[in-house]
């Protein structure tokens, strides 16, 4: 069968810039379509195109006419959304493609796509019942697998009941890294230094953080990879020095990561590397990153996401002011540069900014990056701040957009935001 797979282009709209005219946060990175990599990496057996319309947001068309779909397959994330269906809806008109919806906002939000023009929606992990659905399809079977639904807008959608385990990585069956190597060039992460690869080495989290859509993907599962596996696909990145590895928390399982260290050193690698972790997951173990430094690890992500212990309370983050100081401190003790991501929350007066902006400028965080609270559907936040949503347009759900109602005048509460973020982005630059 012929399966094409897209990746929708940048499509996120801005409430600063088109009501105020103030300058929104600028693109930074641009990462290769690792999830579709991923899974046209089990489509062996199959003519797999992977179209990406965020490095040739103008080649669909081209590529349907060059390359007509029996299966066409799109992801995205919840900002996405919308444009997910639009593009489902062109492809019906030009082909007799059968549309199936997956990734982020898939999972978070399945019914969103119970509508004309998606044939099936796999929430999820999709590498291996992506495949279990093209099985049954290509046999004329009725398709019934756990973690996918046949489309039928006049009901709810009705999945089997799914329970994840390390099967559905598919652990033997590397992404398919070929597809998108003519726009390789493209896929930059400028904060940290250039262009990069990336590399999935666990799926899931630990944690619950009531405003993360991770777990929604694994059933709350956290799965790892074989050390092997991810060594050979950094390998198969031959040409990449920077490794982003993508997890949510690549520090998830302890044993597993120190094993994935020392794998990295003995394989001779010498790749630079981006990594999340929890900030007490340093503090609790600094030889890991000892060793994840000898392995190369240069830059950690870490979700500081708040600088008082009440309000991250309020997250269910399960962690504490002093020790994200303490993991900044061990870090870059190790020479290790730090990712900070922080959450900005509509109800900000400017005294909660004055403190972000004091917590960053006396602690050594390289880049620090404010995304402004957005209750992902889903998530606990989106059942808790549901009524409170005036924004239901899921093309300003980017995490530079406040959906629920500012405190501070709208206006104001954009400017102050607009102004810490360029001035954080342009402290980077320099």
């Amino acid at each position: 069968m012929k399966i094409l797979l897209i990746n929708p282009p940048n499509c996120g709209r801005s409430i600063p810039e088109e009501q105020y005219g103030i300058e929104n946060m600028k693109l930074i990175f641009r990462g290769e379509p690792l999830a579709l990599e991923t899974i046209a990496g089990n489509l062996d057996g199959h003519e797999v195109c992977l179209v990406d319309l965020k490095a040739e947001p103008e080649s669909l068309q081209k590529n349907i006419e060059e390359f007509p779909p029996d299966i066409a397959g799109i992801t995205g994330m919840t900002c996405e959304a919308n444009t997910m269906l639009e593009i489902a809806r062109n492809i019906k008109t030009v082909s007799n493609a059968t549309v199936v919806a997956g990734g982020w906002h898939a999972s978070c939000d399945p019914g969103f796509f119970n509508t004309d023009g998606v044939d099936y929606v796999v929430a999820g992990l999709g590498k291996l019942s992506f495949r279990e659905l093209i099985d049954a399809l290509e046999s004329g079977k009725t398709p019934d697998i756990p973690g996918v639904a046949a489309c039928d807008p006049s009901r709810p959608l009705r999945f089997t009941p799914r329970r994840y385990s390390i099967k559905d990585l598919a652990d033997d069956k590397a992404p398919r890294y070929d597809l998108v190597e003519k726009n390789r060039d493209k896929y930059v992460m400028s904060g940290v230094g250039g262009k990069m690869g990336f590399v999935a080495s666990a799926f899931g989290c630990t944690h619950r953080c009531f405003f993360c859509s991770i777990p929604n993907l694994t059933g709350g599962k956290y799965l790892s990879h074989s050390v092997q596996a991810i060594v050979k696909d950094m390998k198969t990145l031959s040409g990449m020095p920077l490794i982003r590895l993508v997890d949510a928390n690549t520090f998830g399982d302890i044993e597993t990561a120190e094993h994935l260290g020392r794998g990295i050193i003995e394989s001779g690698l010498e790749k630079r590397i981006v990594a999340d972790v929890r900030s007490d997951t340093v503090v609790n173990h600094p030889d890991l990153f000892r060793l994840w430094k000898d392995a190369g690890l240069e830059t950690a992500v870490i979700g500081f996401e708040e600088v008082g212990d009440e309000r991250l309370k309020s997250y269910n983050k399960k962690n504490a002011v002093k020790t994200n100081i303490a993991a900044i401190e061990i870090l870059k003790s190790l020479g290790i540069k730090i990712i900070g991501d922080f959450i900005v929350s509509p109800d900000y007066e400017p005294k909660d900014f004055e403190a972000l902006e004091k917590f960053v400028s006396t602690h050594p965080i390289d880049l620090p990056l404010p995304s402004i609270l957005t209750p992902i559907p889903g998530t606990p936040l989106y059942r808790k701040l549901k009524d409170r949503i005036t924004i239901s347009n899921l093309d300003y759900y980017t995490f530079t957009n406040a959906v629920t109602p500012t405190l501070m005048a709208e206006k104001e509460f954009y400017e102050i935001y607009s102004t810490m973020l360029n001035r954080f982005i342009a402290h980077v630059r320099r």
